[in-house]
């Protein structure tokens, strides 16, 4: 059980980490609402216009796919957070496969522009 301590430890700290600063604002707001601006749909002084469910273009739809990519590179890269002599050849190299093939994704992905703005 020892060697799973620092996992456990993690998994409560993190989820404390998160939930803590969304719960601090709450005993110091306040439920008077003084400005009736501030109960308006918009602070910007000017009404809205338009159907906020209106079609994006496609060109917008790869930023997101790109900030996509990273998150299961860290998730998988998490058994490698263990001393390196307890990892053997085969973990080692079928990370490097893994790191590889989001590599030539990413290569590809920035060959034809796809994070290029225009």
């Amino acid at each position: 059980m020892s060697e799973f301590a620092p996992i456990c430890i993690y998994l409560v700290i993190s989820p404390l980490v998160s939930l803590i600063p969304l719960g601090v604002p709450f005993p110091f707001a306040s439920n008077s609402s003084t400005y009736p601006e501030k109960l308006s749909a918009y602070e910007c002084g000017s009404d809205p216009s338009g159907d906020a469910r209106s079609r994006f273009d496609i060109r917008f739809y790869p930023v997101p796919i790109l900030f996509i990519i990273p998150d299961p590179e860290v998730t998988f890269s998490f058994p490698w957070a263990v001393p390196p002599n307890k990892i053997d050849l085969f973990g080692s190299w079928s990370m490097m496969a893994f790191l590889l093939i989001l590599t030539i994704g990413s290569l590809y992905e920035w060959k034809r522009g796809a994070s290029d703005q225009e």
